[in-house]
């Protein structure tokens, strides 16, 4: 049998979010890990995707042009 479920991981251990029908207690499973993240604002998740260094040095760039942005020229 192939299900996938949602749980939530606390003190060491993952806690399913609803019942686990059909399955007999001490059964062996294979698990796979997927983290649910939630929804980021575009920026957040491309830079999610980087390595911590090069995601500090995005965002760096990112924010310095933002503020050589002025609006009154607009």
């Amino acid at each position: 049998m192939t299900r996938t479920i949602n749980a939530v991981y606390e003190n060491g251990l993952l806690r399913p979010l609803q019942p686990l029908d059909g399955l007999a207690e001490h059964a062996q499973v294979k698990l796979t890990i997927e983290t649910v993240t939630p929804a980021g604002n575009g920026l957040t998740d491309c830079i999610g995707i980087l390595p911590d260094e090069d995601a500090a040095e995005m965002r760096q760039i990112v924010e310095s042009e933002f503020e050589q942005v002025n609006l009154s020229d607009w």
